[in-house]
């Protein structure tokens, strides 16, 4: 092996390695937590935002039961209806069970 294939090879190496260590801290987040982080300017980053419906501790099904109000338009918020809208019902459920964990 040439010394210039060596260096190709450790750099290739070393690469793969990087991302192996990025895809394993990517997997420890929770998804939920990741999807929260659009709600951090009414609700707060933990669910308990300023004047705003706090979501921390709330159950998880109560919380995916009122996600699905808004987006069926049941609910008058249209801000809400509208966030709503962009979430799958999966989505509605790992987002709902990270807020109930808050405190």
């Amino acid at each position: 092996m040439s010394p210039r294939s060596g260096r190709k090879l450790h750099g290739l190496v070393a690469a793969l390695l990087l991302c192996a260590g990025l895809n394993a801290t990517a997997q420890t987040t929770p998804v939920g937590r990741l999807l929260a982080s659009n709600c951090f300017q009414c609700h707060g980053t933990n669910g308990k935002g300023p004047g705003f419906d706090t979501l921390a501790g709330k159950s998880a099904s109560e919380i995916y039961k009122e996600m699905l109000e808004f987006r069926s338009g049941k609910e008058g918020n249209g801000l809400m209806s509208k966030h709503s809208l962009g979430y799958t019902d999966a989505q509605l459920r790992q987002l709902a069970q990270w807020l109930s964990t808050q405190r």
